[in-house]
């Protein structure tokens, strides 16, 4: 598991030491965001091992999803890289979700980013119910390329801090 896998296990977990640690730069708004998980927190497992699909699952009462998480230095990730290994992924990760009306997150971590340095993106899932489709709405789609493969613009993303704001 990374550090990074581990910070944001750690952060939706409500751990506040490490809430503390990585809003050191944010602004107090943001902070206020972040801290806003401690009262609601998620019970957060390692996937990658068992799923394959995604790094981490988040639980909780109302409402649970899938995580795969990317950390870049730069600010964008063409799928269609790495012999398109993640665009199957991202593939096979919608189809899975579709058929058990799952929320699918994807959170990208800029490396050295001063503030609030992820951003969270989702994928368009049909039967979603509740919390789920809201936040499977509101939060920012992964774009797609003019060849079909999926993009990942961290700036064009959702803070966590917003993400999370929303979801507690």
């Amino acid at each position: 598991m990374s550090i990074y896998e581990r910070e944001l296990r750690e952060i939706l977990s409500g751990n506040k030491d490490v809430i503390e640690r990585v809003t050191k730069s944010c602004s107090e708004k943001e902070k206020q965001k972040y801290f806003k998980i401690m009262k609601k927190p998620f019970i957060v497992v390692r996937a990658a091992g068992s799923l394959g699909i995604a790094d981490i699952v988040a639980l909780r009462g109302d409402i649970s999803f899938i995580v795969e998480i990317k950390v870049r230095k730069e600010k964008e990730i063409l799928f269609s890289h790495e012999g398109g290994r993640l665009q199957r992924k991202a593939e096979e990760m919608q189809k899975k979700c579709m058929e058990s009306s799952t929320l699918p997150v994807f959170a990208y971590r800029i490396k050295g980013a001063r503030g609030d340095a992820w951003r969270i993106f989702t994928i368009e899932i049909d039967g979603l119910q509740g919390k789920s489709k809201q936040v499977n709405k509101m939060v920012p789609k992964l774009e797609k390329t003019g060849n079909g493969n999926y993009v990942m613009k961290w700036e064009n993303g959702m803070k966590l801090s917003d993400f999370i704001d929303m979801i507690c």
